[in-house]
């Protein structure tokens, strides 16, 4: 069985790692435009969605190469608005000012694609929602966040698992969502396409 996770991120190459399994990446361009009458979990699915297909036409993947594509999409949303990645450093400190204090939903889409040995091709697409505690800050902490540069490239302008966590007082729901690639149904959802992640543990 070839695994492609397609995405660029860092993140998510770094959590698919520690699953134990061996994989490719590619890095899907594609449109993240999204139509804002879409509810935020339509929305990441749809973008994970283009992803997964982009990168199995891109390399231009056989019917029975036994091949599982792997993407994923995530947002920050607090009272109804999408939050993607900032803009420039004003940008992101409206994101963080706005998510202080309160309690916003990261939602991350993912979408597999796989094309079996036998010849067919099955899909499938889902998402999972956290929601996460962001502590008071002061504009000093926030400045100084920003000035790190981390917050540049991530939704919501702030990261999780880095030296964003000190911003976090909690999380409901599961952790890897908010970082980007929610493990745990993601093991449930490839063994229901038939890619069982203990069999590549044991060779089976």
């Amino acid at each position: 069985m070839k695994i492609v996770l397609a995405s660029a991120s860092p993140r998510r190459r770094d959590m698919l790692e520690r699953t134990g399994v061996a994989f490719e990446t590619f890095a899907s361009d594609i449109d993240e435009r999204i139509e804002c009458n879409l509810p935020p979990g339509e929305a990441v699915s749809e973008i994970s969605k283009r992803k997964a297909e982009h990168a199995f036409q891109a390399l231009r993947i056989p019917p029975r190469s036994d091949t599982l594509i792997i993407a994923a999409d995530t947002l920050v949303v607090i009272d109804g608005e999408i939050m993607g990645k900032p803009s420039d450093e004003e940008d992101a400190f409206r994101m963080i000012k706005a998510l202080q204090s309160r309690k916003h939903t990261v939602f991350t889409g993912v979408t597999l694609i796989k094309a079996g040995s036998g010849g067919g091709i099955n899909n499938k697409t889902f998402f999972e929602a956290a929601g996460v505690f962001m502590r008071a800050l002061d504009e000093a902490e926030i400045r100084a966040y920003i000035a790190t540069g981390e917050p540049m490239d991530k939704a919501g302008a702030y990261g999780i698992q880095e030296k964003g966590a000190v911003l976090i007082e909690r999380v409901e729901g599961d952790f890897h969502t908010v970082v980007g690639l929610p493990l745990a149904r993601l093991c449930v959802e490839m063994k229901s396409m038939g890619v069982d992640i203990t069999d590549i543990w044991t060779g089976g």
